[in-house]
């Protein structure tokens, strides 16, 4: 089969597409013919040397796929050869073939392409692990989100608005990605390039975020502390302005904030299953009714993956960027 291997830490240069053995589904495992798989931030950190896999996890890239089972491995009731899925990768995604653990794939929502599909599970999980779970949005609460054009900004603000009824806040770069924001139901989006946490203060009032996720960190841990409401919750997912930040410890034990963070491609194949579940029971019938949407910015086949790498490292899109092993197929719906 065809995998990407990075060769070395670097630039798009670094990706090689090379040949290697199909590998075969264990214990509660499947093997999932890929027809496509999308391009994630940490995918582009690992080719940069600065995202190793976990012990034991493939050095091959990509988190998430869609395709069809191929072959199933012991101890697997609940999928059968031919169903159409999209999965949440642990790596490999960026190959013909993937072998991922059962309860981490689910079906293709009903309408769905493959291209569709596989642009769904990392932001997804992600989405749901940190607002839904970590962040413990409740209904009604105001929810921040840090760069709410990325892919998991978008699934995070349609969760809050559809699933908790939230008021939404998010900040982008360009006039373009702030209306996409508004499109899937922000309430109010502000320029981070500029004083958004001013602009945030202007517009709702002191202490008044209950939730923020961020994945800048650095200089914006203060600015969101301040924001925040009693009782407030601001989870990181990255910290690309800077490892280390000052707060304000006795204004965070004053009003009882809390400061939590995550990256879920270490946690067991157990506590995935149970983020998979959840969204195929609270989400896939909201995307199956397009009352939730995803958003794809670009399709590039696989023999183009440096191109699609080059998209993300200017930041240019607007959605999510998908690899397709072979075109065709992957825009068909199951």
């Amino acid at each position: 089969m065809r995998v990407v291997e990075i060769t070395r830490a670097g630039g798009p240069e670094v990706l090689e597409i090379v040949d290697r053995p199909v590998p075969t589904p264990g214990p509660g495992e499947v093997l999932v013919e890929v027809l496509a798989a999308s391009v994630n931030r940490p995918d582009i950190q690992q080719r940069r040397g600065l995202y190793p896999p976990p012990p034991g996890v493939t050095d091959i890239p990509g988190l998430d796929a869609a395709g069809r089972v191929v072959a199933v491995g012991e101890r697997v009731g609940t999928l059968n050869i031919g169903d159409a899925v999209c999965a949440l990768a642990n790596g490999g995604a960026y190959a013909d073939f993937l072998v991922v653990p059962a309860v981490q794939c689910m079906p293709v929502p009903t309408g769905f392409s493959f291209i569709e599909a596989a642009s769904l599970p990392e932001a997804f999980f992600t989405a749901w692990n940190n607002i839904i779970w970590l962040g413990r949005l409740g209904e009604g609460e105001t929810l921040l989100v840090q760069g709410g054009s990325s892919g998991v900004g978008m699934a995070g603000i349609q969760m809050a608005k559809l699933l908790r009824n939230a008021r939404v806040f998010a900040t982008a770069s360009s006039a373009e990605k702030r209306a996409a924001c508004r499109e899937l139901g922000a309430d109010a989006v502000f320029d981070y390039r500029e004083d958004w946490a001013g602009a945030i203060l202007a517009h709702a009032g002191a202490h008044c975020l209950d939730v923020a996720l961020d994945a800048q960190a650095g200089p914006y841990v203060q600015q969101q502390l301040d924001l925040m409401a009693m009782d407030g919750r601001l989870v990181f997912i990255a910290s690309h302005q800077g490892k280390t930040a000052e707060v304000n410890i006795r204004d965070l034990v004053r009003r009882r904030l809390t400061l939590t963070g995550s990256t879920l491609r270490p946690r067991s194949t157990a506590y995935k299953g149970s983020i998979a579940t959840a969204l195929v029971k609270e989400v896939w019938p909201l995307l199956a009714s397009g009352k939730m949407v995803t958003r794809i910015h670009a399709v590039f086949p696989l023999t183009d993956v440096r191109e699609a790498h080059a998209l993300l490292d200017a930041n240019e899109q607007l959605g999510k960027v998908v690899l397709a092993m072979d075109v065709e197929r992957a825009a068909e719906r199951p």
